[in-house]
């Protein structure tokens, strides 16, 4: 069985589609949901689907609890669906190209500390691009600059709102984010 594990800080969208993507899977289980926020809908999520969860705070991230608690877990991946925080070295280390993101832009455009969400959907509007997209991406050390894994564009022609770039970016992660994952396990033994 291939082990997935997921971090989230907020609503939980994206790990709640990975969560039934897999759920009648016989080979790969997502067998943990971890959060930096005790009160993210994600944790309420992961439990009504029976699936485990891991709270903590930043001290327990940056120190030993949750690298312990990864370990205890064997995952074959890891997968960031909205995670706010920058992952630990230490823990990057300990799982080497194991750890994946999805990031709602076409990057290296508007990747870095502070570029998630709406705050990317406006700015990717702010300089009037004609598409945007989702990237599926390595971590490590540096805010969004892994190796990239997947990427796919929509036009954005017809979008005035951030709201808008943003409702035609989550039908791209909810399409292409549980399809890579799947890819990802069956290519990695």
């Amino acid at each position: 069985m291939k082990n997935i594990v997921i971090f989230a800080s907020g609503t939980g969208s994206n790990a709640e589609n990975i969560i039934h993507y897999f759920k009648n899977n016989t080979s790969k289980s997502v067998v943990g949901v971890f959060s930096n926020n005790s009160n993210a809908k994600v944790i309420e999520k992961a439990k009504k689907l029976d699936v485990q969860t891991v709270t903590f705070n930043k001290d327990e991230l940056y120190g030993d609890f949750v690298l312990s608690k990864l370990k205890e877990l064997n995952p074959d991946l890891i997968v960031l669906a909205g995670f706010l925080l920058k992952f630990p070295e230490p823990i990057i280390a300990a799982f080497p190209n194991k750890i994946i993101n999805i990031h709602p832009a076409l990057l290296p455009k508007y990747g870095g500390k502070g570029m998630y969400g709406n705050h990317v959907h406006q700015a990717v509007l702010n300089n009037q691009e004609t598409e945007t997209g989702i990237t599926i991406h390595y971590v490590n050390e540096h805010y969004d600059e892994g190796g990239i894994i997947f990427q796919k564009s929509v036009s954005i022609l017809d979008c005035s709102t951030f709201e808008e770039v943003s409702k035609k970016v989550q039908q791209l992660e909810q399409e292409y984010f549980p399809q890579i994952v799947d890819q990802l396990l069956t290519r990695n033994p």
